[in-house]
């Protein structure tokens, strides 16, 4: 039975571009997710766009003289271009700038507030007199109380992974002009609050039913966060840029960026709808009880990221009442540039769309796909993903593809032989297509997209060893009709491989599809084992992938 699959993506910040951190944190996962889905022939909706708001985009844009606006159309643009280039297969890519998203942020927030779930108090805020400016909580910089890192923000600490208030932080400054404790001041504001302990409770007993498929790791975070107890916090703040606040009287409040971000899932859903000329069709994804099996909606989101996804956002859904529920948060750990956790703000990133000038999207996504830290940290560098490119996409799966179909050229014009009865080796070779065809799934299915890749990887191997058993170059001097059946026999196990590599690799598996004489988008294919029909004729292939020399693995990080 078909079923539906909510894809939610984490909403990238419009500050900057995208960083291959990001990229393999959380939207090529969720790409590979997707593409796998629809070929299993599952109902899939995939959105997110681009975070606009907050004070950061302010201070920037003013830095460069122009609108916050202009600032964000910018590096919207820049993003959406990274998309396009690395082939993330989005349903709907938008931004919290539009007029639906405002509207939606509006309503979800007056429905909490009606229901008792927000209220107003008042909080002592730090203040930079030098910039005349209440600051964010991620412009307060200082060492966390729990740990002692000494760059902990004011919203969370990234070595332990507390969360905090700007008031906890030891010597704090502001990061905007490096104030230090004697400068910042706080100052007393009224802003509105999340009753996050009125929903404790149903928070608990969500988080401890049903959970066994989620990473222990995120589980283990959100449960904790349960057990130190719930705090209110603010979702306002003292600025002129973002979603106003829909109260008389607070004109100069706008609604805290983290609260508006994670509504986009929803907002972005709406708009896909309003676009496809089915403005009811979002409760197809949000209304329970919609759908027989019920939707599935995973997040795909980096580890900062998870209390976000696992207490607050659901805590809201709750609180706003008659919404899905994630059915998973499948969050990833870092990977690393050169040992240190990407960061843009101190310069530690290596941009996406700067890979990409160099290097073919296909290799970016297997050597990020290859390494995704699924379970702990991982490190990026440039000689590790030539090498996994020259010895695993070239020496492995690019070579068995080429040999077979040059062969095929070269021994019969490009024609496919018809093949005779098959032998125990044809069989066994066949055989492990079809366990390769049930792995691969199982592991996306489990969000072990690693272990997937691997998967794939293991049946292009056995066509290697297939192919040097068989030797079909010595076979077609005694026998030509046994060196047929071997190339026969092979490119069934190429179809096979365009399959299980194309949520992985789609650029290289629509060449592949091409090559195999197949026509259309090979992502729309279905997730089955199709024949190359024997007398079919083939075009003459080329490389699948280039082999990289190492004077090619540098890239500017910056």
């Amino acid at each position: 039975m078909s079923e539906h699959i909510l894809v939610c993506v984490a909403w990238p910040y419009a500050k900057t571009s995208t960083h291959v951190g990001q990229v393999v944190g959380a939207y090529l996962p969720a790409d590979t997710f997707a593409r796998y889905h629809r070929m299993a022939g599952n109902q899939v909706l995939m959105v997110s766009g681009s975070d606009e708001h907050g004070t950061p985009i302010l201070v920037d844009a003013e830095r460069q003289g122009i609108s916050p606006r202009e600032f964000v159309a910018r590096y919207h643009q820049q993003i959406c271009e990274v998309w396009e280039r690395l082939g993330i297969s989005w349903d709907l890519y938008t931004e919290t700038g539009t007029e639906n998203h405002y509207r939606i942020t509006q309503d979800f927030f007056l429905t909490l507030y009606d229901k008792g779930y927000i209220f107003k108090d008042t909080m002592q805020s730090p203040y930079c007199p030098t910039d005349r400016r209440f600051l964010p909580d991620r412009y307060i910089e200082g060492t966390c109380p729990h740990c002692g890192y000494d760059s902990a923000r004011g919203d969370q600490c990234d070595n332990c992974g507390k969360t905090l208030d700007p008031v906890d932080l030891i010597r704090p400054r502001c990061r905007l002009c490096g104030s230090k404790t004697s400068t910042l001041e706080m100052r007393q504001t009224e802003h509105f609050f999340l009753d996050l302990p009125k929903l404790q409770e149903p928070l608990a007993e969500w988080l401890n039913q049903g959970k066994e498929h989620w990473r222990p790791n995120t589980l283990a975070f959100a449960l904790n966060w349960i057990k130190e107890g719930l705090r209110a916090r603010a979702i306002t703040r003292d600025l002129d840029w973002g979603v106003p606040i829909p109260i008389e009287g607070y004109e100069d409040k706008r609604i805290y960026v983290w609260f508006d971000a994670v509504i986009g899932y929803f907002s972005a859903s709406v708009e896909w709808a309003e676009k496809q000329g089915k403005p009811e069709a979002w409760k197809t994804w949000w209304v329970p009880g919609q759908t027989d099996p019920a939707v599935k909606t995973y997040y795909f989101i980096g580890k900062d990221n998870i209390p976000f996804h696992t207490i607050i956002w659901p805590a809201m859904l709750l609180g706003y009442g008659n919404r899905n529920l994630p059915y998973d948060v499948p969050a990833n750990e870092f990977m690393t540039m050169s040992g240190a956790k990407a960061s843009s703000s101190r310069g530690n990133v290596i941009w996406t769309r700067d890979v990409l000038e160099r290097y073919s999207a296909d290799t970016l996504r297997y050597y990020l796909s290859a390494t995704a830290p699924e379970g702990r940290d991982t490190d990026f560098t440039f000689d590790e993903m030539l090498r996994r490119n020259n010895d695993e996409l070239v020496a492995t799966y690019g070579n068995v593809v080429h040999r077979t179909l040059t062969f095929l050229q070269s021994k019969f014009g490009g024609v496919v032989p018809e093949p005779r009865e098959l032998n125990e080796a044809d069989r066994a070779i066949l055989a492990e297509v079809e366990r390769g065809y049930k792995q691969v799934a199982h592991s996306i299915e489990q969000c072990h997209l690693k272990d997937g890749l691997q998967a794939a990887m293991v049946v292009a191997r056995a066509a290697n060893r297939y192919l040097d058993e068989q030797a079909p170059w010595k076979q077609i001097k005694v026998d030509r009709e046994a060196a047929g059946t071997t190339i026969y026999v092979m490119l069934q196990v190429l179809s096979a491989l365009r399959i299980l590599f194309c949520p992985y690799l789609p650029f290289s598996s629509q060449k592949l599809h091409e090559y195999l004489g197949f026509t259309g988008d090979v992502s729309k294919q279905a997730w089955r084992q199709e024949g190359v029909a024997a007398n079919a004729t083939l075009p003459k292939p080329a490389p699948l992938f280039p082999k990289l020399e190492s004077d090619q693995a540098e890239v500017a990080v910056g």
